[in-house]
């Protein structure tokens, strides 16, 4: 699996890691019981910092895609992920909510926004930018 880092981007690195990974698991590259890097490694690796690794491994295990096992290491959810509850959906829903409002006041119509998030979803599943 490919990672790549945008310095220049205004989403935070920790974050543009998790999103990248949790790309992974969508395409299957990353299958439920798969190891992941260490966070020392992982870090050596992609030249960041060992913090920032760390902060994208618990935002992942705060979403439950991940397990962090203590002298073990990090695991892709061994079970596989679970399909969202109805809370998760509407917490997915409020972050989405702001983004749909902007297309919303530049003028795209409703059409626009469901292939925009179409062709959104293509891309993830194909490994596409």
């Amino acid at each position: 699996m490919f990672i790549e880092i945008k310095s220049n981007s205004d989403v935070p690195i920790y974050l543009q890691l998790a999103h990248q990974l949790m790309e992974g698991i969508v395409r299957g590259e990353l299958k439920p019981g798969d190891s992941l890097p260490s966070v020392r490694a992982f870090a050596s690796d992609l030249g960041m910092n060992m913090h920032t690794v760390n902060k994208a491994y618990h935002y992942l295990e705060e979403k439950e895609f991940i397990q962090i096992v203590a002298k073990s290491g990090v695991i892709i959810q061994p079970n596989g992920v679970s399909k969202a509850s109805e809370e998760k959906k509407q917490k997915l829903e409020a972050q989405l909510r702001p983004f749909v409002t902007e297309g919303l006041v530049l003028k795209l119509s409703e059409e626009e926004l469901v292939v925009m998030v179409r062709k959104l979803v293509q891309n993830i599943e194909e490994g596409n930018e």
